[in-house]
């Protein structure tokens, strides 16, 4: 997707500013010699930005604006290491609101609803972002933040929550347990926005099920605003993103070179408009596609396909390389496995080999020595790894109130 004559003024207006800032991206484009771009080739040979160039500017190297213009900071809640802090002007936090209700409006929540809120506050991006964006569109925000799970569902209960915003994980923590107590002819939910995390298949549909309810992935990342930069509609052909505040391209993740639309590849943002801390051609590590066309929806905005994983959530066994995606792909084929697994590798001295234990649950009313053998028969066919199985009873592996961890590879420890 080319920049249009818009988009093009506005990333070169965004250069010029970086470069009359003392800031650490100016001083790349001084160093560089780029005062800014006029065409899309001038704009694909401008350098990336990287989470890499952020912690290097910690704490506030980024920063493009005097501190009086100031008015919020956030942090990233996915870093290891030095944290990577983001400030906001007043214009940034306001465009935010905006793109997110925006987002609410394309999931058919109005302001009649009731939006219960549990992705956590403070420094992350979530809690507050989903606030801001149900009080700029008028809903009423029920900031329950995360955790207290008893408490979670008695207010949904009494006050009739309409709309729940959760990580995938959470919403399946409460799917369950509404479910277990036998609440769901209590609960008003109609809808439910999920963000911050991939989830497959599996697991929405066992969150839809169980709560009777549309749901809706939410896309966004600290370092670009937040959650709130792109959401699917209800015909649920991809996520649209909103491009009056952001351009999206796909690159090839090990050339760097853009790839046509449509086709596959690490997702790349540039802000046009944002003050407090712009961003040029940021690597995200998400993988997807833009979807070529318009959408049955109707909506003129773009679309990128859901996040298929992140190219760094890559791990490699016995020289395989394999993604989260990949085994629940193949979870998803054996019958009465749950959406819930975890990883764990580690090397086996003794044996100079890595080793590989995949751990899922199954519904009672399967075999489990047979699931496992199934389980393991589609790893060594369709992946090229085999593993030792663990088969457990639902509801034995830890549910989270944040994001789930999956792989928990014991050779970096």
């Amino acid at each position: 997707m080319q920049l249009s004559s818009l988009q093009l003024s506005q990333v070169d207006a965004q250069i010029k500013r970086l470069t009359a800032a003392e800031n650490y991206y100016g001083n790349v484009y001084r160093e560089l010699g780029i005062t800014g771009v006029d065409s899309q080739e001038a704009f694909e040979a401008l350098p990336f930005s990287s989470k890499e160039d952020l912690r290097n500017a910690y704490p506030l190297g980024i920063q493009a604006v005097p501190d009086e213009e100031v008015v919020r900071i956030h942090s990233s809640s996915g870093t290891t290491g030095k944290p990577v802090i983001i400030p906001y002007t007043a214009k940034d936090v306001d465009d935010w609101a905006v793109m997110f209700a925006r987002c609410y409006e394309t999931a058919g929540i109005t302001k009649k609803d009731r939006i219960q809120i549990t992705p956590g506050y403070g420094l992350w991006t979530a809690g507050i972002g989903f606030q801001n964006g149900c009080e700029k569109l008028g809903a009423m925000a029920i900031p329950m933040g995360p955790g207290n799970t008893d408490k979670q569902i008695q207010m949904m209960m009494d006050l009739k929550s309409t709309v729940i915003t959760a990580t995938s994980s959470y919403a399946l923590l409460l799917a369950e347990e509404i479910t277990k107590r036998g609440l769901k002819d209590q609960i008003y939910l109609k809808k439910g926005v999920i963000g911050s995390e991939r989830w497959s298949e599996k697991m929405r549909c066992s969150i839809r099920e169980k709560l009777g309810i549309e749901l809706y992935d939410i896309y966004g990342l600290t370092e670009i605003y937040g959650p709130g930069i792109g959401i699917n509609c209800s015909k649920q052909s991809g996520m649209h993103y909103w491009d009056d505040y952001i351009y999206i391209e796909i690159i090839d993740p090990s050339t760097g070179r853009p790839v046509p639309d449509g086709e596959e590849g690490e997702i790349v943002i540039t802000t046009l408009v944002k003050e407090g801390a712009p961003l040029i051609r940021f690597r995200t590590h998400d993988i997807s596609r833009i979807i070529p066309g318009e959408c049955p929806c109707g909506s003129k905005y773009p679309r990128l396909d859901m996040i298929k994983g992140r190219s760094d959530d890559m791990f490699k066994v016995h020289g395989v390389n394999m993604f989260p995606s990949q085994v629940e792909e193949l979870l998803a084929l054996v019958d009465g496995v749950s959406s819930e697994y975890n990883i764990n590798i580690a090397h086996d001295e003794e044996n100079n080999r890595d080793v590989i234990l995949v751990t899922a649950e199954a519904e009672g009313r399967v075999n489990f020595e047979r699931t496992a053998l199934k389980i393991r028969e589609l790893f060594k066919s369709r992946i090229g790894v085999t593993p030792k199985i663990t088969i457990v009873p639902v509801g034995t592996l830890p549910r989270s109130e944040k994001k789930t961890k999956r792989v928990i590879d014991h050779r970096e420890q």
